[in-house]
């Protein structure tokens, strides 16, 4: 003796089945979406963990610099306007040289 399944619960099956599929190839799409970041990330990651090598003497040159400013706070300020006006020359340097190509 057969018995006949209702058309409804064969509909539901069937969707449950699709979304199912859908669902399995969104998983796919993140692993790659995944995967693509890390290899496009990686150089940022490794500068990063270059970074985190020289903390703690980073730290310490920084305390040791700070110490001196306190000290002699005019070189400080000298040195700033200093690093101000070369950030300044090169930006203007890039500027020239873009204008220069065209």
């Amino acid at each position: 003796m057969t018995t006949k399944v209702p058309p409804a619960r064969v509909q539901r099956r069937q969707r449950k089945a699709e979304l199912e599929a859908q669902i399995e190839q969104q998983r796919v799409e993140i692993m790659v979406d995944a995967a693509r970041w890390r290899a496009a990330s990686s150089g940022i990651d490794d500068g990063w963990r270059q970074l985190q090598r020289f903390k703690a003497p980073l730290y310490a040159l920084g305390g040791m610099l700070l110490i001196r400013s306190a000290k002699h706070p005019r070189s400080l300020v000298r040195v700033a306007k200093r690093a101000a006006a070369g950030f300044l020359l090169m930006r203007r340097a890039r500027r020239l040289l873009r204008l220069t190509q065209r």
